[in-house]
């Protein structure tokens, strides 16, 4: 068996999960709060090659190593080592909705482990138990006047209460309050997340933590500032540009190494098929 056979194929399997990654962060360029997936790419260790030709056995003084001729190294492949969100922050732009709410970051404090700047969430209720979190503020009153997101998720209160309005005739303020007739009604949910890397991402713009366990508040956390517009939206941070290049390259890189499978294809005929014959 030829030697790269497996890396090539490696290569490949590697540059289409990266486009498929890509296509789906193009697909979303205008799902508002949608946060692009980011991929890397690691090489399987070296491994190192001998040309083994002694046939003496080894004693307790040592491997004799006479015959074995150092041939070099073998590259033996790449993976898709890790898929992470990119959680900058999107553009903001009107859509003359009350029931649509931007949220907007301000100081961010840097997790000292990792190195990754904190983000803020809207709370959501999941149905499964525990809360789901989102930057999609593209919400709605649901028949019962309930607060809640496209895939009908209640928005949750800061005190982690369903929040439920008359109608859309209320106030948001910037600072997260809900008015109706002037009056405080609610302050809506949003929670701190000092590392999003940790969280998973679902389907339908949300994110979960790994244990379940429910983030932190957003309100009075040290060094957290954020701000929220009603009848705004933020918009996806998919640079459209740069990912029709990557996509590009992927799709470049892919065939790259499937023309070079196919000369292995062409070398195994050939052995099989030719010098067989001999």
């Amino acid at each position: 068996m030829f030697k790269g056979f497996y890396t090539v194929a490696t290569g490949m399997i590697a540059q289409q999960r990266k486009t498929e990654i890509l296509t789906n962060n193009m697909a979303n360029a205008n799902t508002p709060g949608f946060k692009a997936d980011q991929s890397t790419i690691r090489s399987f260790p070296d491994m190192l090659l001998s040309a083994i030709g002694d046939t003496n056995i080894p004693t307790e003084k040592g491997l004799n190593i006479r015959n074995q001729d150092p041939i070099g190294a073998l590259n033996t492949g790449v993976y898709l080592q890790e898929t992470l969100a990119n959680y900058t922050q999107g553009s903001i732009y009107e859509t003359n909705l009350t029931t649509d709410f931007a949220l907007i970051n301000g100081s961010m404090p840097i997790d000292e482990e990792s190195g990754q700047t904190g983000t803020v969430f809207f709370r959501l209720e999941h149905p499964e138990d525990g809360e789901a979190y989102t930057r999609n503020g593209n919400f709605t009153l649901d028949g019962r006047g309930y607060l809640v997101n496209g895939q009908g998720l209640y928005v949750l209160s800061n005190t982690g209460q369903r929040i439920q309005l008359q109608d859309d005739n209320f106030q948001l303020s910037q600072d997260g309050n809900i008015y109706v007739n002037n009056q405080q009604v609610a302050t809506l949910g949003v929670s701190f997340s000092a590392n999003p890397d940790e969280l998973l991402k679902q389907d339908n713009g949300l994110f979960r933590t790994v244990d379940g366990e429910n983030l932190p508040t957003a309100y009075g956390q040290d060094g957290v500032t954020f701000a929220m517009q009603q009848s705004y939206l933020e918009g996806s941070n998919v640079d459209s540009a740069q990912s029709m290049t990557e996509l590009l390259t992927a799709y470049r890189a892919f065939e790259a190494n499937q023309k070079v499978l196919q000369a292995y294809d062409k070398s195994m005929d050939k052995a099989v098929n030719e010098i067989g014959r001999v």
